[in-house]
């Protein structure tokens, strides 16, 4: 099995799962002509499933993408403490969206599916905004924070799957990778 990702905490969840796999993170530009933001999750975890498998057609590759969508607009990784800044202020006291598609691909075909997670915000103080743009936190993670860091703070609550927000939904990687035959927690 290849993670075709070089995310650490997509790393840290697959190994709770107590399966053996390598890593490899699909080297591609990351680019979907699909807009609606659970379509664009879906498509990005396909191509980068498919940029390794491509190298590897004779293993199972599990892809992700995370997809932030505050409405209609997508916010990506931010570039710098400035956009962080701007991102987090946005999302402050608004419920916005977290998708994150799962690609399996294997000799027996290819799967995906999408989680959706709805975050709300607490509203936030301008102090707060800044303080957590400078903390560097989100600056390589969608939307710019991390649940599973200092972001939690900026957090009131969720509706859906914890490990979604994080970028890899463990209902959807288990169902995907059972599908592909992969034996995971005592099967």
């Amino acid at each position: 099995m290849i993670l075709a990702s070089g995310s650490p905490r997509r790393r840290e969840l697959l190994t709770s799962l107590g399966v053996n796999f390598t890593v490899e993170a699909a080297d591609l530009d990351e680019h979907s002509d699909h807009t609606d933001p659970l379509e664009v999750a879906r498509d990005l975890a396909l191509q980068k499933g498919r940029a390794v498998f491509t190298l590897h057609p004779d293993a199972l590759v599990i892809a992700s993408d995370t997809v932030v969508a505050l409405g209609s607009k997508q916010l990506a990784k931010p570039a710098t403490a400035a956009e962080n800044a701007e991102f987090i202020a946005e999302l402050s006291g608004q419920v916005h969206h977290v998708y994150t598609g799962v690609a399996v691909l294997s000799p027996q075909g290819e799967d995906a599916e999408v989680s959706d997670t709805r975050v709300f915000f607490r509203t936030l103080t301008p102090s707060e905004v800044q303080w957590y743009a400078q903390t560097g936190e989100g600056l390589d993670k969608a939307g710019g924070y991390g649940i599973q860091g200092l972001g939690a703070a900026l957090i009131e609550r969720i509706e859906g799957e914890y490990s979604g927000v994080v970028g890899f939904p463990l209902s959807v990687v288990l169902g995907l990778l059972r599908r592909h035959g992969v034996k995971v927690l005592g099967d």
